[in-house]
C-alpha cells in the first residue's frame, strides 16, 4: 500500500513579528499570576505578579502614566518635590524658633498663579 502524497497547506494570511508586536502594543496584554509557598498549611510567602505590556499611548489612555510624576523617570517631576521640601524645612525651622507655649498658627496654602 502506497501512501498518497498530499501537498502541504499554508495559512492564507501570515503575520510578521512586527505586525504581532504592533497589535500587542496597540491593544495591550495583561499577564497576572500568584505564587504561594506553603509548608503544612502555613503560608510562608506570597508573590503577586501583574504585568502589562502596551504602548505609551495605550498606557496613558487607561490611566497608567506614573512615569510622568515619578522623579526617578522624569527630571521635571523632581522640581515640585524639591520646592515643597525646602518650604517644609523653612516652616519647621520657623516653628522651632518660636518660644515654648506659643500658639501655632494654621498652615497657609499658597495657590499657584
Amino acid at each position: 500500500m502506497i501512501a498518497e502524497q498530499r501537498p502541504m497547506q499554508h495559512a492564507v494570511s501570515s503575520a510578521t513579528l512586527a505586525d504581532v508586536l504592533e497589535r500587542v502594543l496597540d491593544k495591550g496584554v495583561v499577564i497576572a499570576g500568584d505564587i504561594k509557598v506553603k509548608l503544612v498549611d502555613i503560608e510562608l510567602l506570597t508573590i503577586q505578579i501583574r504585568l502589562i505590556i502596551a504602548s505609551v499611548d495605550k498606557a496613558k489612555e487607561i490611566g497608567m502614566d506614573w512615569w510622568l510624576f515619578n522623579p526617578e523617570f522624569n527630571s521635571k517631576a523632581r522640581q515640585p518635590q524639591e520646592d515643597e521640601l525646602a518650604a517644609l524645612k523653612a516652616r519647621i525651622k520657623k516653628l522651632e524658633a518660636r518660644p515654648p507655649g506659643a500658639r501655632t498658627p494654621p498652615p497657609t496654602h499658597k495657590k499657584d498663579a
